[in-house]
Order: C-alpha cells, then structure tokens, then sequence
C-alpha cells in the first residue's frame, strides 16, 4: 500500500507485495507520484525492497522512473558484514556523472559567440553511439587509467592539479582492480576517453540565471549572469561492458548460492564472495575510467574557451556520481555502522563539516548537480543534514524521464526542435538527429518541481539556477 506521509512523502508498506523485508519511500509530490505510478517504478521499489540485508528503507527520488530491475533514482544500503552487492542497482553506466565548470565570464560578452564554441565543442569532443577519440590506450596505459582515474588525466597534461581537490573521492576510486575488468571491457573502453557517448549525455554552456543562497554560491565561485560549463557522461563502453559482465556472473553464481529473486534482473551475490569483490573491483576501476574521461572532456572544453577567452581559467566547482555503490558509514539506530550504499540515478548530497568534503566546502556543504533537460534549467543545491538521518546522504541526479525515447522521437522532428531551441536564445549541436529528438525537453519531467521536491522535503537547499546557451549532444 502506498501511504502519503507529507506534502513530499510516500510511504511504501510492505504489505504492497508479498516478500517485503524493508518500506519504501518516494519523495515526490501530487503531480509527480501520478507520473512514478504510470510505469513500473513502484513495482520495483517493492521489488528491491524485498532483497535480504537491507538497512533502513528502500528509496526513489522525486526523478525517479523505470529502469532494469531496479528504478532509475533508486537508492538502497545492504548490511557489510553478511550483506550483498548488486550490479542492476548500480547500473550500466558506472559512474556516470556530472561535472561543473565556473568562469567570470559574462553572458553577453559569451551570447556572441555560442555558435563558435558550439561548433568547438562538437569538432573537438567525439560523440555518438561508439564513437572513439583520438587519444590511443595501450594496456598498460588503460590499466593506469582504471587505477588513477582523474589523477591520471592530470598526471598527463589533461587539467590543473587542483582540480581534483573538487572531485567525489578525489577522482580517484580507491579499490579499483583493472585485472577484473574484462577483455571485452577494455578493448570497447580503448579509444573513448575523452568522449561524451549518446542518450542523455551533454555538455552545455550555461550562465547563472538566480541564486537562491548569495553566500553558498560565493564559496561554489558562482555570480549571477557568469558563464557555467556542464558537462555528463560516464564510463562509456567499458563500464557497459562491466555491467553486463558482471549480471551474467551474479545470475550464474546465485545458482551456487542457492539464491532466487522475485526478479531476474535483481540479481546479487554477497559482498564478501568471489564474485563480489570481483566486481567491486571492476566497478571502481570503471569509475576511475568516468573520472578520467570527464577530466580530459573539461580539458578540451577548456581549450575551445580559450580560444576566446584567453585570460579566463575555467575552475571545477564539482563533479558529482550517480551511479555507484559505495561503503560509507552512518548511525544507524544510534550505533555507527559500515553500510554498501548503491545509488542508482541518485547522487550524493553531504552537509556542511561531513567527511570527505573539500576542505574550502567544508562550512557550506557539498555541491548538488541537478540537470535539467536539453533546454531547460539546471539547478545547483547544497546538501542537507536531513539526507543523512533519511537517505544515507542521497538526493536525485536530474528531471527523470516521463517519456520513452521511441515516443519522443515521434513527436518532433530534429529541425523543428532546434528551430524551437534556437527561439529560446539555445545553439543546438547533436551527433544524430534521432539523438536530439529523443531528448526534446517535454520528454521529461519539470526539473523545476523535481528541484522543489528536494529542497521542500528537505533533502537538500537550492543555491542557484543556470539557464544554457549551448548544448552539445551525443
């Protein structure tokens, strides 16, 4: 049964479907919720919340939506001792992401410009489905790659030392073991560092449209009207490829373990099993490849920008993970205990003096990336203590789909969408035209409502609202 705790809560009791070991909660309003029951995101909710080990609830994000087994916006924690892990709640795309730039450049001195940095942008940063770059990896090199993760693309000449400093976990996924990364994985990951892939992959040139908290927005280097790069992509073919490795294993090695699942697609092993600290190891390191590929990505954006912009240094505001299972603590029942946390399409969202922070973010909290679709706003937030005691530290990582890909592309052809981008004062570019259409804005929800819902449940507090110039598509 679903239960409406609050204007922004929805309880999920376990008596929705037999199995349930734990409750599920969506955070969502009226509207919203009406848009989760038309798929079958409650259904999975339910799902995952009947996998054993469990702490606290089984949680989806107000951008939550329908994915593989588990819902996108999905965020569960197993127990560490005698817990699980599981690839469907991490997700294809490991550690796909999204990376801020700040400037002091001036939207006006930058409208003049923004078909020519599209341009750029599309000849320089390699996109589409398959689609390889001109940065060639050996094995010994790609291995590096899948143990350093940004740090490597520093190491190289691909960014500043400082950059890393505003990176979740640095840049660098402890734990990382290339020798669990399959053949397959490396050969698909070889020659896509340093590209932005397709779906809902961007790069957009915004400019800081409001800001909600003056003094946060200061300490993130935001001012209104100054430029903003955004930048999303992930661990391309390679972590793909984990994926996929990984589910097969996890599907044969519960045959071993004598495990069932409600759903095939739930599949899990425990974490302290062969398989699973195998692909643990695999998953971090093609974490690493995400961090490297979205440094060496702002390396080439901060090129094209200096092609006209000379004396202005794009900085890292912050680059944040939504598809990751991480070992974290929390006090859970007033005793700290050590948990796997799996974010499926949900991100992180620490408050203010939390572990791991950037030491000059410390006295704010850390930055929330929260993109909207192409051609709508995006928004940054700033995290909350609420999201520890309620999510493990979790908020949502964009506006959440509403419509297929297959719908969309229906709906409107490619010329007619960049006619309408290009009336909102948008310079579109996209590798394909079935990309930019299946990605129009009306295919997903209000990113707006979905913003609100975080910052009104409480889970964390609006600072700024960009509004783009230019976007670049995969």
């Amino acid at each position: 049964m679903l239960k409406q705790i609050d204007d922004y809560r929805f309880l999920l009791t376990k008596d929705h479907r037999p199995g349930m070991t734990v409750e599920g909660m969506v955070y969502a309003n009226e509207k919203l919720i009406e848009s989760i029951k038309a798929d079958k995101t409650l259904e999975q909710i339910a799902n995952s919340a009947t996998l054993p080990h469990l702490v606290g609830r089984a949680l989806a994000m107000p951008d939550a939506h329908q994915g593989y087994g588990f819902c996108i916006g999905a965020v569960v924690a197993t127990d560490t001792e005698d817990g699980i892990v599981s690839a469907g709640a991490v997700g294809y795309d490991i550690n796909c992401g999204v990376r801020l730039l700040s400037s002091d450049i001036h939207k006006e001195d930058a409208v003049k410009y923004a078909k020519f940095l599209a341009d750029k942008l599309f000849r320089t940063i390699p996109s589409g489905t398959g689609v390889g770059s001109q940065i060639k990896l050996n094995k010994t090199k790609l291995d590096d790659v899948l143990r350093l993760g940004a740090k490597w693309g520093v190491e190289n000449g691909y960014g500043y030392p400082e950059d890393v400093l505003h990176i979740e976990e640095c840049g660098t996924m402890p734990g990382a073991k290339p020798e669990f990364v399959s053949q397959r994985a490396k050969e698909r990951g070889g020659d896509q560092l340093g590209t932005l892939g397709s779906g809902n992959h961007f790069i957009e040139i915004q400019y800081v449209e409001e800001i909600f908290d003056e003094e946060t927005a200061s300490k993130f280097g935001l001012t209104k009207d100054s430029l903003t790069v955004m930048v999303h992509t992930g661990s391309r073919g390679l972590g793909h490829q984990v994926c996929t490795d990984y589910l097969e294993l996890m599907q044969d090695a519960m045959k071993h373990y004598k495990i069932s699942v409600v759903d095939r697609e739930l599949a899990y092993v425990p974490i302290h099993s062969p398989e699973g600290e195998k692909y643990i190891g695999a998953m971090n390191a093609a974490a690493n490849f995400a961090f490297a590929n979205r440094q060496i990505i702002s390396h080439f954006v901060r090129e094209a920008f200096h092609e006209f912009f000379p004396n202005n240094r794009l900085k890292v505001v912050y680059d944040v993970v939504h598809n990751m299972a991480k070992f974290e603590d929390y006090n859970i029942n007033s005793i700290s205990k050590r948990v796997l946390v799996h974010r499926k399409g949900a991100t992180r969202a620490f408050p203010k003096k939390y572990p791991g922070l950037p030491e000059d973010y410390k006295e704010v909290g850390q930055p929330v990336l929260i993109p909207g679709s192409m051609g709508t706003s995006s928004y940054v937030l700033v995290g909350t203590e609420l999201t520890i005691r309620e999510t493990f530290g979790s908020s949502c990582h964009g506006a959440g789909r509403r419509m297929s890909r297959h719908k969309a592309k229906k709906l409107i052809s490619a010329e007619e969408l960049i006619r309408q981008l290009s009336s909102m004062g948008i310079t579109a570019r996209g590798a394909s035209k079935s990309g930019l259409t299946e990605e129009m804005p009306d295919a997903y929800k209000d990113v707006s409502e979905v913003v609100n819902v975080v910052h009104n449940a409480g889970l964390a507090r609006r600072v700024a609202r960009m509004k783009p110039i230019v976007v670049v598509k995969g």
